[in-house]
């Protein structure tokens, strides 16, 4: 949860959104991101469950193993 909140407010402060909290010169945004945090002016409200249901579980892709068709020619070096 908390890398999710840092990463979401770290894109909003790239995007020229404002600091909620006074910073000092210098710092980067996951700084500030994460002093907003602790300062509690960043808050999350979980949506998981809400109206008596449970969102559906995230599907998952299976990806291939790397196949080739054409056999490995080893190369003999020459003595």
């Amino acid at each position: 949860m908390l890398v999710n909140m840092v990463s979401r407010r770290v894109r909003q402060l790239s995007l020229g959104h404002r600091p909620l909290v006074e910073c000092a010169p210098g710092l980067r945004e996951a700084d500030i991101a994460l002093t907003e945090i602790a300062n509690k002016k960043l808050t999350f409200e979980s949506t998981f469950g809400q109206n008596g249901t449970a969102e559906a579980p995230a599907r998952v892709v299976l990806f291939p193993g790397v196949t080739s068709s054409k056999k490995a020619v080893v190369k003999k070096k020459a003595a």
